[in-house]
């Protein structure tokens, strides 16, 4: 378990924290392009890292991400107008460029030095592999781009991209997506009730094609550092001779990669990204390196979506105030859970700890040595920046070009050997 020292090092993102420092040095996914449709669209409001921030697109086509409030009397710019290349305060006209530059001042003098002096807090953006990214950081130290993921590299029509909005922390998400033994226990499915029989006995996967989750139910856990982040090998009994090894990937700060079911086929992954203490933008990703999604007999986005709200704000329309639309027969006959949806399941399983739970009155077992490893993996990223004032691994992009896998090996050989070209991407 962590202290509750920790644990706030952990949790809080917000300026000027340890973790938030770290967070800063990355790239960070945070509005889909519908979001920011076209030229001159109107600007959306974005809570990131704890700060208010406005996004727009110009009249040219190029990102902006500024300060939501107008440096002169402090209006919200959501209300601006965005034209001319600019986003404009209806205040007192104030007006300023993607850079934060001050382009026009119509109630002050045309001479008047603070056209020059004068300056909103701004972050570069960019567009690339489907999603809009911000970076929050020290300009001496931007990476040069996103981390190159593979839903990032590969063509439109070969991905999917949703978000969700999340009521709870980012680390909890982050654990969420490492724990592979909740996988064959939360999401699992139920035989028919039959007299003598119990809930163990029913449990299903809720794959067909991969019935092991199910059916070894507490896997031995090997996690394997990594560069980019850890490599880790959940092991189930698959026959008296093999073992089926859900090698799940963690690639820092937020992202995780699910086991792909076959050689081919589509991929899956999610990145959790901290819009401020207590909330979370969950992008989920689907990619298929080998060809379009449409053309994939694995991929169906109506069983995989999580439907959201239609007002902008992401929320799920299933949400802690419906209790997930629970269905108590359906949990008895059919679905452990009885919430209808992986994505939901999680979500009401790690909103429901709390906002920010409170990990020193944690017991963990042997089933958690993935989260202890993350948790220790970052909280050793805010030592080294504040100790080296620089975080190498947000400029080695290349880093992030790996693949989960899920594969039937025979005892005696390691996974990470075993699966070797299935964890790289060509």
């Amino acid at each position: 378990m962590l202290t509750s020292e920790e644990n706030e090092r952990l949790t809080r993102v917000g300026p000027g924290t340890p973790m938030g420092e770290v967070l800063r040095r990355y790239w960070m996914p945070f509005l889909l392009p519908e979001e920011l449709p076209e030229a001159d669209c109107p600007p959306v409001r974005v809570r990131l890292l704890g700060e208010d921030l406005i996004a727009f697109r110009d009249t040219n086509g190029r990102l902006g991400l500024l300060d939501r409030f107008c440096p002169h009397r402090r209006v919200d710019l959501f209300f601006g107008r965005n034209e001319e290349c600019g986003l404009r305060c209806v205040y007192h006209g104030w007006k300023f460029d993607v850079d934060g530059n001050v382009m026009d001042m119509p109630a002050e003098p045309a001479n008047s030095p603070m056209r020059e002096e004068v300056k909103i807090k701004s972050y570069p953006i960019m567009e690339w592999g489907g999603v809009i990214w911000a970076y929050m950081g020290d300009p001496a130290h931007q990476p040069p781009r996103p981390p190159e993921i593979e839903w990032g590299l590969v063509p439109p029509s070969h991905r999917n991209i949703q978000k969700r909005l999340q009521e709870n922390n980012w680390a909890q998400g982050v654990e969420g997506g490492i724990d592979s033994s909740h996988v064959g226990i939360l999401h699992s499915l139920l035989t028919p009730p039959e007299p003598g029989k119990g809930f163990r006995d029913r449990q299903q996967a809720v794959d067909p094609a991969v019935p092991y989750l199910a059916m070894d139910t507490a896997p031995k856990f090997f996690i394997r550092p990594q560069e980019y982040g850890m490599l880790i090998g959940a092991r189930r009994k698959a026959s008296e001779e093999e073992y089926y090894w859900r090698i799940t990937q963690f690639l820092a700060p937020f992202y995780t990669m699910i086991a792909r079911r076959e050689e081919k086929g589509p991929i899956s992954g999610h990145a959790w990204v901290p819009i401020d203490d207590e909330n979370t933008w969950t992008f989920t990703m689907y990619w298929d390196p080998d060809q379009p999604l449409d053309q994939s007999e694995d991929f169906d986005a109506t069983k995989v979506n999580v439907d959201v709200c239609p007002d902008g704000s992401y929320r799920p329309i299933n949400n802690r105030d419906n209790d997930y639309g629970i269905d108590r027969s359906l949990q008895k006959l059919s679905n452990s859970t009885g919430i209808i949806g992986i994505g939901l399941q999680d979500s009401a399983i790690q909103e429901t700890m709390g906002a920010i739970v409170d990990r020193s009155m944690e017991i963990l077992g042997s089933g958690d040595a993935a989260i202890v490893a993350w948790r220790k993996l970052m909280l050793a990223q805010t030592r080294d920046l504040e100790k080296e004032g620089d975080l190498p691994l947000p400029h080695k992009t290349e880093l992030y070009r790996v693949r989960s896998a899920g594969v039937v090996l025979p005892r005696g050989i390691d996974f990470e050997v075993g699966a070797k070209e299935r964890l790289t991407v060509a």
